[in-house]
């Protein structure tokens, strides 16, 4: 049998009535931990899994859309969204059914999907692509102060010459030919800003939109 000297007998005691006094916390705290991790390896492996068949999923869609089957396009984005809505694929084919459903001539469906995507796309660039291409569809379904509305949200520098664009061209539309001069001018002062800031030239785009500004006439 072991024996130990009075001092290894005090701190034993002192080890059990600390013990008594925490075990139970300390106990609480380890199962914790190891229900943490276990529980953070299962969180990762159902978001590889979600991920591995959304993109499955978007594999079919990408072939039925080169095959331009726009029924089944949508009916899987629908299950993107549906099913997979927190992977980046869903965002993605929301665009996809969007720009599908536009080109078809079903205004509704597509500013649908658009919308979707520009409110819960995982990428923010995706997101203001999306309510750019809302706004067109909007547009072309007339409904101009609803797509100026979207157009009023600043988006990414990238795409703030086309958001200034597609507002020049509804003002247009609308008889609004000053504002609409103002919008083309602060696109053209907008790609001109990016281009130098990236050392390049101006470039074609530049080109068209001082086309459209000069068709309105007024001061340059």
């Amino acid at each position: 049998m072991a024996t130990y000297d009075l001092q290894e007998q005090e701190q034993i005691e002192e080890l059990k009535t600390w013990w008594k006094l925490h075990g139970t916390v300390v106990t609480a705290i380890m199962v914790a931990i190891a229900v943490g991790v276990v529980g953070w390896q299962g969180w990762q492996w159902w978001q590889r899994s979600q991920s591995a068949q959304a993109g499955q999923l978007y594999g079919g869609l990408q072939q039925a859309l080169m095959q331009q089957d726009v029924k089944r396009v949508r009916v899987l984005a629908g299950e993107l969204i549906d099913k997979y809505s927190g992977t980046a694929f869903a965002g993605m084919a929301a665009m996809l059914s969007g720009k599908a459903l536009l080109e078809t001539g079903d205004l509704k469906s597509a500013q649908a999907q658009f919308g979707w995507a520009a409110e819960h796309a995982k990428d923010p660039a995706l997101r203001d692509l999306a309510r750019l291409r809302q706004a067109i569809a909007l547009a072309e379904d007339k409904s101009y102060d609803a797509a100026l509305e979207l157009l009023s949200v600043p988006p990414a520098p990238s795409l703030m010459p086309r958001y200034l664009e597609v507002r020049g061209d509804i003002l247009v539309v609308q008889g609004k030919s000053k504002d609409a001069r103002l919008a083309y001018d602060e696109a053209i002062k907008s790609i001109e800003g990016a281009r130098q800031a990236a050392g390049q030239p101006a470039g074609p785009y530049r080109e068209i939109l001082q086309a459209k500004r000069s068709a309105l006439g007024g001061q340059p």
